[in-house]
């Protein structure tokens, strides 16, 4: 038997995303007029006078649950040019599954090496290459109100790097975004005018080639932290910063 968890927030116009989403649903009535200018029928042709449902969409790369892409880092990646949604290997994008509870971390902070470590250390699990490596802060529990985009803890320049250094070309995390929430890098970067903290996660992508995953959801509901695969296909938006996907986690029993 085979079981799947939806590890995805919905795509819907939601104050947890800042940057608007816009959802139109076209009824099956409001079809009928394009029927009959495609078909030459009548409504009286059509079941129950009825037509198809349609929807229209409007929304950035970077609504729901969505995989980055190298090319949304920067315009190169190890010294090439940074590949584009589109161009990022199927391969990548289906392996084990790895959850790291972050939940005890404070609101804004940084998840160092050493918590990555302690939280392996505590499921008594050492990564391996091409795992799917996701950080669990708790944040998708606000997902539906507007405090949901400063929520959360995020990942670090150091952390990202040592991840990478372990084989891991995908990651995730079920907060708003990679990084530590905006409100936390701006203190920092006034405080100590390092220029370092400066989207720093996301900025590893200019060293190494790498993915990860931004708005994940429901990892809670998985039943242990390992043990898993994680599906995570993003869809082929060409020349895209990002794809939209549906990541799920496939359970065997």
């Amino acid at each position: 038997m085979v079981r799947i968890v939806d590890l995805s927030v919905p795509m819907e116009d939601s104050p947890s995303e800042p940057l608007p989403v816009k959802v139109t649903h076209e009824l099956h009535q409001q079809a009928v007029e394009l029927m009959k200018m495609f078909f030459g029928c009548t409504d009286k042709d059509l079941p129950q006078g009825l037509g198809w449902a349609n929807d229209s969409v409007t929304l950035g790369a970077h609504a729901g649950t969505h995989v980055d892409a190298p090319w949304h880092y920067f315009p190169t990646s190890g010294g090439k040019r940074a590949k584009t949604i589109d161009e990022m290997p199927l391969e990548w994008f289906y392996h084990d599954g790895v959850v790291l509870d972050m939940r005890h971390k404070p609101r804004g902070s940084g998840v160092t090496v050493d918590d990555l470590q302690k939280a392996l250390a505590k499921i008594k699990y050492k990564i391996k290459p091409w795992d799917i490596v996701m950080i669990q802060t708790g944040a998708d529990k606000l997902w539906g109100e507007p405090e949901y985009f400063e929520a959360g803890c995020g990942m670090t320049r150091e952390s990202t790097l040592w991840l990478i250094e372990q084989g891991v070309r995908v990651m995730g995390i079920d907060a708003w975004g990679w990084d530590r929430p905006f409100w936390a890098i701006k203190e920092e970067f006034a405080k100590t005018g390092d220029k370092r903290v400066l989207w720093g996660a996301h900025f590893v992508g200019r060293d190494k080639e790498y993915c990860h995953i931004e708005k994940l959801a429901n990892l809670d509901k998985l039943p242990k932290p390992l043990g898993f695969k994680v599906a995570c296909f993003p869809v082929k938006l060409t020349g895209g910063s990002a794809g939209w996907a549906r990541v799920v986690a496939i359970l065997e029993d």
